[in-house]
């Protein structure tokens, strides 16, 4: 087996048109690779043609050319010192806990991350709930070459699509605010699976936020659903945790949206066009981006009075860019109870009954056709005090 020498330092020497890698010798010359067409870059020097140097497996290619010569690496610099206490390698992955059947991962809030009233968007904890669940599957060792799949699955050509999501937030974190999210995978049916979510506060450690959604397999040439086969099955069998976050009954799993029609929609929003960047690895629109959709056609006295508590979205075909799309909700007054039992203290007394539910329909402009349908429930800001004191 032949062994790699270990790495030298290189010297470079610019003068006149020349670039010179090498070794130093006794007498202090240059004996190594001359790179011609580089002026040098000296006090008050022109600047001129540059050339790039890539090190591909030992050898040198100078703009992409061939190797030219044999040129060693330069040594990465040593990783600076941590400091004492110091722990942000820990929001750079995310770990196992309960026997690695749950995955945990932390998130800084981000300046771009925020609204307009300085507080995380739903689009936001969408967003992080979804790379929470790619990091699980990565760091399982499961990750074929697809977005969030298996190997069996990468095989297969198939794809994971999700059917329903609910989530319910009862705090929304801060610029600068550290969030902790654990997720784990269930069955569901046959030919489903179930993924759950909770997000904490890192600081308290109390929960702010859960969710919960429904997956099936989908073949990425032919677009058709498919079961999931016996193979990808014993994948992810040895990672399923028979734990329910939200039951079924409360994201109303057991009952379906209404579907709203040009005659009971109270607003309508037309003309929304779908951006290359809206679409993710699956050749599809990313099933975050119908949540700024769906607010489009919300009123503005809405979003600026009201805290949206819980969504959920009910999937029902792919989007591609060249649709354009139509945003439809109606609101309605509530005072009803919530259907799942009141989180601990102090979380305990915002959970008092939302204030107004909405419906809503994300459809094709010109054949009508469904896309997403959604319910959702808001609660006055003032009555939110929880939120408003972050």
């Amino acid at each position: 087996m032949a062994t790699t020498p270990a790495p030298q330092a290189a010297s470079r020497v610019s003068s006149g048109r020349r670039l010179i890698f090498g070794k130093p010798t006794d007498d202090g010359k240059v004996k190594g690779v001359r790179l011609r067409g580089v002026r040098s870059f000296g006090n008050g020097g022109a600047y001129g043609r540059r050339v790039a140097v890539e090190a591909v497996n030992g050898a040198v290619r100078p703009n992409g050319a061939a190797a030219v010569a044999e040129v060693r690496q330069v040594p990465a610099p040593p990783p600076a010192a941590s400091v004492e206490g110091d722990d942000s390698d820990a929001f750079r992955l995310g770990k196992f806990v309960e026997g690695r059947l749950v995955y945990r991962q932390q998130f800084v809030i981000r300046s771009y991350e925020i609204g307009p009233d300085r507080t995380a968007t739903m689009e936001t904890l969408m967003n992080l709930l979804q790379e929470t669940a790619l990091n699980h599957v990565m760091c399982s060792g499961l990750a074929g070459d697809g977005f969030g799949a298996t190997r069996q699955m990468s095989l297969r050509k198939l794809i994971w699509v999700v059917t329903r999501i609910n989530i319910q937030v009862d705090k929304y974190s801060r610029w600068g605010d550290v969030v902790e999210i654990d997720t784990w995978v269930a069955s569901s049916g046959k030919n489903g699976m179930r993924r759950d979510w909770i997000i904490r506060d890192r600081n308290t450690k109390n929960m702010i936020a859960r969710a919960t959604s429904n997956w099936v397999m989908m073949n990425r040439e032919t677009r058709r659903l498919s079961k999931i086969p016996d193979e990808v099955r014993q994948e992810v069998l040895p990672f399923y945790l028979d734990r329910s976050i939200i039951t079924a009954h409360a994201t109303g799993g057991d009952r379906k949206i209404e579907k709203l029609t040009d005659s009971t929609a109270e607003h309508i929003r037309s003309g929304l066009a779908p951006r290359w960047s809206d679409m993710d690895v699956n050749q599809h629109v990313n099933n975050v981006k119908y949540i700024g959709w769906i607010l489009e056609s919300v009123p503005l006295d809405v979003l600026e009075d009201y805290h949206l508590t819980s969504i959920t979205l009910d999937y029902r075909r792919e989007c591609r860019q060249s649709q354009l799309l139509e945003s439809l909700t109606s609101m309605t007054m509530t005072s009803s109870p919530p259907a799942e039992p009141p989180l601990p203290p102090p979380l305990a007394s915002s959970l008092c009954g939302s204030d107004l539910h909405s419906t809503h329909l994300i459809r094709q402009q010109d054949d009508k056709a469904e896309i997403v349908r959604a319910c959702a429930e808001w609660r006055r800001k003032e009555h939110r005090g929880s939120m408003e004191q972050l």
